[in-house]
Formats: C-alpha cells, structure tokens, sequence
C-alpha cells in the first residue's frame, strides 16, 4: 500500500499538531483585502493573482516572511479565513514547484522549515490532495540531511517542522530523526552555561522560545522529550539573564537589535558572570534600574551571528546606556551592514598601519584581562568597573594602538580640554579621560556616525577616537 492510499484510509485520524498561536499576528482583515505587512514594512499589495517574485522593499526579511506563508496561517481560525488561507496556499504550491519556483525564496531552507507547520494547520481543515502532497514532499525536504543546519537556530526550526509533518502522516523514522537532531544540535548550540554559540543574545532568546515549541510538539506527538532537550533550555535562561541591561533591554551583542526586551528570567546572586563562550557581564545589583551594567566580549572567533568585536565594551549606567554599540541594522547586503561587524563600528583597540585578520579567538589571560593576536602582534586590554569604568589597553613597544568609543545618541559633547572630554544629557554629565603612559593626553577625534537602535533604523551618536599609543588608558565616569 502506498503512502497516499495509507493516508486516505487513515490519515485523518492522524493528529495534526497545530502551532498556529507561533504565527507572527497579523491585522486579518488587511490580510483579508490582499494586503500584507512584514518586519516593520509598509503595506504592499499582493495583487490578484500573487506575484511570488515580488520584493517591494528590496529586503530579504520581507521576501522571506512573504514565502514562510505564516501571515495566511492566521487566517484559519474562523471559516472565511480559513477558505482563503487555503486558496493563497494552493496558490503558492501550485506557483512554486521545486524545480522553476518564482522566487529563490520559496525553497530555501528556513521558509521550507516555517511554512511546513502551515500546511500541517491547513490540512485539518480540508481534505484537498495538494496539501497533503505538499506536506508529503516538505517532509523529504526536512529529511534531507545535506539540507540540515546542525547546531543553528534554523536547523532547530527544521526539527520542529519535522516533526508535525511525520506526526501527522504517520512516519516514524521522520519523527525520530527529527527529535534525535535537535537534541544533537541543542547540545552542538548551547555549552553547559547557556552559552549560544552563534554569538547573539538575542538568537539565544529565540532558540529558548522555539525549543519551548519543540518540546510542547514532541510531547503532542506522544514521543519523551529528552532531558537534555530540557536541560539546555533551562541553560540559556541563566545567560539571557545576564545579558540582560538594568533597563530591561538585551546588551546589543551581535546581531542583537538594541531594543529587544527579554522575559525576566531566573538567575543567581552572582553580580559579575564570566562565560567561557566569550562575555563577561557584570553589574553593581540587580532589580535595579539605576545599576551600573558592562559586557567584555572574548572567546572563540566570529560566526554565524557574531561579530568582530572581541575586547569590545558596553557601559551603562545611571539608569541609561553610555557605551554602546553600533548595533544591528538588518541582514541587508549593504556596505552599512558590512561595516557594522567590523571592529571600527565597537568599542575595541585597534593596532595602528596592522592589518585584522578576521575570525580569530581571543583569550582571558587574568582576571579581567584579555588578549589575542587579530592584528599579527598582541593587543591586550584590561577592564575594572566600580563608581568608572577603567580601560587599558596596550601592545607590544614598537607599535602604538587607538581605541575607539561609540556614546548612547541621546550624550553630546559639552566640553573639551586636554584628555577630557565631558558629555551630557537630561540624566546628567559623563566624562571621558584618556592617558597615554599614565600622562593626560589630548588629541582625541570626535564625530557623528550612525548607529542602529533598532531593525532599519539609525541615528547619530558621538564617536571618539583616540591618538596612537603603546599604552591607552580611559576612564569614563
């Protein structure tokens, strides 16, 4: 008996685990008129019938979101909706073969893994040979392992789409392989701390929320969750925590959107955690807005959702940030969002006339000492914090250094004189001190640059850089 003959006589009691409260919302009766909105876009108009090759915007997001089919998911909670989710969907598979799909998005690998447990959700609701089919050849996608992301957020995603499609046509070797990869890749992913290794907070708030999803889909689908499947989620709640700022808000690590606003989660009395996948984070108390906050980036070198930002700091204090970083933007292919994985666009040393090498891990060699070799010598900074932060950095005699600071857009300089640099905004003064072999030293450039607080978004923010030394030491208060 074929597949599709098993799934005729038995199909519909079989269980169709549907995860269609994970759908992004959506305004349904916009997406109702033929029109739809993604990260943060304005509304495009779909047409009638849909061009699945549209980019209206010029962004990947938008193309992505469009082909994950996620925003007509929403649509089926009440009938009306739920006849025109399926005629969009049927739409798309009809459109968007494998081979000649009108779009590259349509089969790449994340919107195959996001869409599946649409058409899962749809196939409850309609008998329509297409959607099973679908199902049946998502299925393979997902099971195709030369197609698999181990150990990264959107392997994760294709785990759990696995998952529901081989519950709901009864395949048990897809069901197995699904719950036998992710464990694998959780524990590839997450260290015994929490750490994420693709080098984001944010990424890792995303794959706690989606490991939540996958365990409440392996218990629908009658299968034991694995405790290590548990046990690294309960992980990434100590590290999220951590990297959490006085305001609420994430450090804007990485590809960490500087306004992103976790859950508060459990965490230890410690105030200063060191964690061997490459941050340091330290506060003066917690549950307080007015503490004082800094991160120190080490570690293994730049991937996934990295960047080149090892000896880099944050500061935050008095209730507000001070040292940021430039933040992400977007994951636009844009000389912009190129330059803000590069050390310049963070608070880091940079060896002067040295070319970086990127991707090169940096070592804590003391306490609250760090140092590598990205630029062919040693670079070496030490931070203390306590009423200041204090920075030195150094490298070897014969070759001099410069650092280079990013303040939070809402502090503007007020006052300038030999080494001293003052900054103010309604919170109050922040002052800049820098000397170079423990003498004051002046000289400094201030600019405006852009920075990014938010997806797409940029403001002006205070950049200073310093003179050249062999010795840099910079006190912010």
């Amino acid at each position: 008996m074929s597949w599709k003959e098993a799934w005729r006589r038995t199909g519909t009691r079989r269980k169709a685990i549907c995860l269609a409260d994970q759908f992004p919302t959506i305004d349904v009766a916009e997406v109702m008129r033929g029109r739809v909105s993604f990260v943060g876009l304005p509304y495009t108009d779909l047409g009638d019938p849909i061009d699945w090759s549209m980019d209206p915007h010029g962004n990947r997001s938008w193309m992505l979101n469009l082909h994950t089919l996620r925003w007509a998911g929403r649509l089926m909670q009440e009938k009306t909706g739920r006849t025109r989710a399926e005629s969009i969907i049927n739409d798309w598979i009809t459109k968007n073969p494998r081979k000649g799909a009108r779009s590259e998005w349509a089969w790449a690998e994340h919107a195959v893994a996001l869409r599946a447990p649409v058409l899962v959700c749809l196939s409850a609701h309609t008998e329509d040979a297409r959607i099973i089919d679908s199902i049946e050849e998502h299925g393979r996608v997902l099971a195709d392992n030369t197609l698999y992301r181990p150990g990264h957020n959107h392997g994760l995603d294709q785990d759990i789409a696995l998952l529901v499609v081989a519950t709901r046509l009864g395949r048990v070797r897809w069901r197995r392989l699904a719950i036998r990869r992710m464990t694998a890749s959780a524990q590839l992913a997450i260290d015994e701390q929490g750490v994420l290794h693709e080098q984001a907070p944010r990424y890792g708030l995303y794959v706690h929320r989606r490991l939540g999803v996958a365990i409440r889909a392996i218990e629908e689908s009658g299968a034991k969750v694995p405790d290590a499947l548990r046990s690294r989620r309960t992980a990434l709640e100590g590290y999220i925590a951590h990297a959490t700022q006085p305001d609420g808000l994430l450090v804007p690590i990485g590809d960490s959107p500087a306004d992103t606003r976790p859950p508060a989660f459990a965490h230890g009395p410690e105030t200063v955690k060191v964690f061997d996948g490459g941050y340091v984070f330290g506060r003066s108390a917690w549950n307080d807005p007015d503490a004082s906050f800094y991160s120190v980036r080490f570690g293994p070198g730049r991937k996934l959702h990295g960047h080149e930002d090892h000896l880099g700091v944050t500061y935050f204090a008095d209730g507000r940030p001070i040292l940021v970083e430039t933040g992400f933007h977007s994951y636009e292919r844009t000389p912009y969002v190129a330059w803000t994985r590069m050390p310049e666009a963070h608070n880091v040393p940079v060896v002067a006339g040295a070319t970086f090498r990127p991707g090169r891990a940096t070592r804590m060699i003391a306490e609250n000492t760090f140092a590598d070799d990205a630029y062919g010598v040693s670079r070496t900074r030490r931070v203390t914090v306590g009423d200041a932060m204090t920075v030195e950095d150094s490298v070897p005699d014969g070759h001099k250094l410069y650092n280079v600071w990013h303040f939070a857009p809402t502090l503007n300089v007020v006052e300038q004189h030999e080494g001293v640099i003052v900054l103010e905004d309604r919170h109050g003064r922040v002052t800049f001190r820098q000397f170079a072999d423990q003498s004051p030293t002046g000289g400094q450039t201030i600019k405006k640059g852009p920075i990014s607080p938010g997806y797409l978004k940029t403001v002006e923010a205070t950049i200073i850089t310093s003179p050249e030394a062999t010795r840099l030491t910079t006190v912010i208060s």
